[in-house]
């Protein structure tokens, strides 16, 4: 792991594969969105700059001496950064969960989505935190990689476990442990992020794809292949069809990944490395098949009945959507019992069932069956034990082994 001190500038293939995935991979468009959008999300001016000038200071501060005066007594609000549709809402523009939540605490929240992407985000925050002032936010979802980043630079908050007694009873096990955030002491999930296998059964000509092998080396797939732009979420599926796994790649296991990805590009089975604009390719058949993200499948699969996905018997690759609570924050105890509020099923189902991602709080599908029986069935928002059990993470990255990965992936992938 990184030391807290060292500066955290970002090195130009790291620079790249923000650029692509902002372009087409998961930080491009809001998570409901990605189907109903025309095009990639654009990127704030000063976003990306922000972090590629002179590099983020090193951290002054852990995370536990950077807890600000506490106004949760007296100021009964809490201020809430999301992405855009990542929260349950009426035609009608009202919120039903965030009104239950005030008329049950009194605690008035202010919600804005104003998360469009994480680089421009940190961006957006990063003056005020370097300098140890409040953001203005109280609570804020992350992506795991930046929730790491965050947290080792000492501009997270530590978590006080006695206000969060649903949290702590509640969260799914595969996700109580992240290398980042041993115990969840800084952060807990808001979602799960899968990167399966999904295909299209006419394309395939009815057959099954259940594997990596099968994508990279399956003649009667050749040409109509799409891997994923996000560095982690193909080379883990690709290590995990290796008998490797993620969470402890070495510089050796990512070498074999990749010549074995470019081996498969070099004949030709590749037909291009996509981001979220896999889903179109896949409805008309110009991929029979394709790595691809599980709440965009179940979109898919209501309008296409064509569509399949598969969980690889070697496993699947997960990410993570995160809650934290930023240095400076001035209702942190505020933001706490928000935070446990959704990790209590029944207010977790109402979640669940809108963004149509994986659910991280135990004891929900009882909550979800009552609202859409099919949901509550459904994988890929409650995955089963032996689902479950197959969810794998990508290891924490050093800045340097960052930079030496994503600078590989851009050559294979063309970048």
């Amino acid at each position: 792991m990184e030391s807290r001190h060292e500066p955290e500038s970002l090195s130009a293939p790291q620079l790249a594969a923000m650029r692509r995935s902002m372009a087409g991979g998961r930080m491009a468009l809001s998570r409901r969105g990605l189907l109903r959008a025309g095009g990639a999300g654009a990127l704030a001016a000063g976003g990306l700059g922000a972090l590629s000038g002179c590099g983020i200071p090193p951290a002054g501060r852990t995370g536990a001496d950077s807890a600000a005066d506490d106004h949760s007594a007296e100021e009964k609000r809490v201020a809430f950064s999301n992405w855009t549709e990542y929260m349950d809402e009426t035609k009608g523009g009202r919120r039903p969960t965030l009104e239950e939540f005030r008329r049950r605490t009194g605690i008035t929240v202010k919600y804005t989505e104003d998360i469009n992407d994480n680089v421009e985000f940190f961006g957006k925050i990063k003056p005020q935190l370097a300098a140890g002032q409040d953001t203005g936010r109280d609570l804020i979802c992350v992506t795991d990689w930046l929730a790491a980043r965050m947290i080792r630079l000492g501009w997270v908050q530590t978590l006080d476990a006695a206000h969060l007694p649903h949290a702590y009873t509640n969260l799914a096990a595969e996700f109580r442990d992240p290398d980042w955030d041993p115990g969840r002491a800084h952060s807990y999930p808001w979602t799960g992020i899968p990167a399966v296998i999904a295909y299209n059964k006419k394309a395939t000509g009815g057959r099954s794809v259940t594997s990596v092998s099968q994508l990279l080396e399956d003649p009667r797939l050749k040409g109509r292949v799409g891997l994923l732009t996000e560095m982690r979420d193909t080379v883990g599926l690709t290590l995990l069809d290796m008998g490797k796994r993620p969470e402890s790649v070495t510089a050796d296991d990512f070498g074999a990944a990749i010549a074995r990805l470019q081996k498969a590009s070099d004949r030709g089975q590749i037909r291009r490395f996509t981001g979220n604009d896999y889903t179109g390719d896949l409805t008309r058949g110009d991929l029979a098949a394709c790595m691809a993200w599980a709440g965009d499948l179940i979109q898919l699969q209501a309008d296409n009945p064509e569509i399949e996905f598969a969980i690889p018997d070697a496993g699947y690759m997960t990410a993570t959507d995160n809650l934290l609570i930023p240095a400076g924050a001035r209702h942190k105890k505020n933001a706490e019992r928000l935070i446990d509020y959704y990790y209590e099923p029944k207010v977790a189902a109402k979640i669940a069932a809108y963004i149509n991602y994986v659910c991280p709080v135990d004891g929900v599908r009882a909550e979800l069956a009552k609202i859409d029986k099919e949901l509550a069935d459904n994988p890929l928002i409650l995955p089963d034990e032996e689902m479950a059990a197959k969810s794998h993470a990508f290891r924490s990255l050093s800045s340097t082994e960052e930079t030496a990965f994503e600078d590989a992936f851009a050559k294979l992938t063309g970048a």
